[in-house]
């Protein structure tokens, strides 16, 4: 009889630890959870091997924080306008860095045409209403992965929900979702306006105009709406 119970306590264990584990994974504040903010809220490194080629995608833009296009004081409503005499001169972009990492981020990977792009970040009161959506409750936050886009004259540009993998180094790089246009950005530039996350995963704050590598990007297997927005 002993035999028998201990069995059955057994075959109980064996049926219940999957349903636990699932259930640790995919709870909002588990550790399993947690290690997969990680993996898309931090800068990644692809190597030292490989150097930017259109072949595989890359283009090269220009990252920047124009900051008077955001002002910090609620009360100025109008952006100055910034001459281009004035910003500071694109870093070089001949970075070394391998293709792709793989399933390293669930599916998320660099694909498509490259191109150089200015990048520049976005908060405040900018971050409401993005416009990719006709009506939405959710607006990305400084902690969110996406970006903006130069609302005209960028022709061949990623159109809204698109990721796009963008490199400062080979060391640091992120990838972001299209999730608004930015009307501060001078026509037909190839202009990212980034929030602040990856902005500041990839230069400081203060670093100015910044020239970097993008491409496209797959979509993930797995989804986190306070990064990207909704799905559909």
């Amino acid at each position: 009889m002993l035999l028998a119970a201990t069995a059955l306590a057994a075959l109980c264990i064996l049926f219940l630890s999957p349903i636990t584990a699932a259930s640790t994974i995919h709870s909002p504040n588990s550790p399993g959870r947690a290690i997969t903010r990680s993996k898309y809220t931090r800068s990644h490194s692809l190597g030292d091997s490989y150097t930017f080629d259109p072949r595989d995608g890359w283009q090269t833009f220009n990252a920047s924080n124009l900051q008077y296009k955001y002002p910090r004081d609620p009360a100025k409503n109008k952006p100055k306008k910034k001459t281009p005499a004035t910003l500071k001169s694109p870093l070089k972009a001949a970075f070394g860095i391998a293709q792709s990492l793989g399933t390293a981020l669930n599916g998320l990977k660099g694909i498509g045409k490259p191109q150089p792009v200015i990048a520049t970040w976005y908060t405040g009161h900018d971050l409401l209403h993005p416009s990719c959506w006709p009506n939405t409750a959710w607006a990305p936050s400084d902690q969110s992965f996406a970006c903006a886009l130069t609302a005209k004259g960028w022709q061949d540009k990623p159109q809204c929900f698109k990721f796009l993998e963008l490199c400062n180094t080979p060391k640091k790089c992120v990838f972001v979702r299209v999730v608004d246009t930015c009307a501060g950005c001078a026509t037909a530039t190839h202009h990212v306006d980034l929030t602040r996350a990856p902005f500041g995963e990839l230069a400081a704050f203060d670093e100015g105009v910044i020239t970097i590598q993008s491409r496209g990007a797959s979509d993930p297997d797995e989804w986190l709406e306070d990064l990207w927005g909704p799905r559909h």
